[in-house]
């Protein structure tokens, strides 16, 4: 277990890489982003100098504060990925709506101790937020000062608030007839807000996210922000995700996971 006194100083230097993160990003916001295709099998995959110079900032941090430290990175693949500390890193999640300047872009780090996520942030340098928790606690860091975020609970799947990227791009065949189903049950859906909707499931103006084809660093951040919180974040199965991606549920409260999960059954891996 991480002592209080380690875990205090980890949380304020996950708040400095966030920080450091956006002096690199920022000016290359709705300006020249360097725009790249990687390509590949998933057709347009978008990189953009900020995302790789962000990547390499933090990178030079933890090599610089903890060089026992091992990394795994969108941008820059893995170093020590076996280690007992290993930051896991999407120096720009939402590419595509940085491209497009809209401020649904963010930077997420997480933190893994022993094979577990312990520490995560999802930081929109923008809007000046950044979204830190852990187990014990999760908090919003923003320019009114700081506050301590709770979901929200007492929701039934009739009256939530729910949101995914793209269904048409993201989901299967299978997923997005799955999708469909909880979206005809829900009050409201939102599309294209990337990791921001997990920053708004733990503030409480989100009730529910449903994503598939996720990588490590796509969600890791999320998971300790959540359980901060108060909400959880599972697979299609309803078991906890732990490090990993693929199709997620990032939700408020376990009587609303238990609504959702019947509609995902049939698509589940």
């Amino acid at each position: 277990m991480l002592s209080p006194p380690d875990l205090q100083d980890l949380d304020a230097f996950i708040i400095e890489l966030n920080r450091a993160s956006a002096e690199v990003i920022l000016p290359l916001f709705r300006a020249d982003h360097g725009l790249e295709d990687k390509g590949g099998v998933a057709g347009f995959d978008p990189v953009t100098a900020a995302d790789k110079g962000a990547e390499a900032e933090i990178r030079r941090l933890i090599t610089q504060h903890y060089p026992d430290h091992g990394v795994i990175g969108e941008e820059y693949g893995e170093d020590r990925p076996d280690a007992d500390f290993v930051w896991v890193l999407d120096p720009i999640d939402g590419t595509r709506a940085f491209i497009a300047g809209l401020p649904l872009w963010t930077t997420l780090i997480g933190l893994r101790y022993q094979g577990q996520p312990v520490l995560g942030a999802i930081g929109q340098p923008h809007i000046g937020e950044i979204y830190v928790g852990h187990a014990g606690g999760s908090r919003l860091i923003g320019r009114g000062g700081e506050r301590q975020l709770r979901v929200r609970t007492g929701v039934p799947l009739s009256a939530a608030i729910i949101a995914t990227t793209d269904p048409v791009g993201c989901f299967n065949k299978p997923e997005l007839a799955a999708w469909n189903s909880v979206r005809a049950a829900a009050r409201l859906a939102r599309l294209g807000c990337d990791g921001y909707a997990y920053a708004m499931v733990a503030a409480g103006t989100l009730d529910l996210v449903i994503e598939a084809g996720l990588k490590s660093w796509d969600i890791e951040a999320a998971v300790p922000l959540l359980a901060g919180a108060g909400g959880l974040i599972t697979d299609w199965r309803g078991s906890p995700i732990g490090r990993h991606g693929g199709q997620t549920v990032v939700v408020a409260t376990e009587p609303l996971l238990a609504e959702v999960l019947p509609h995902l059954a049939a698509a589940s891996d």
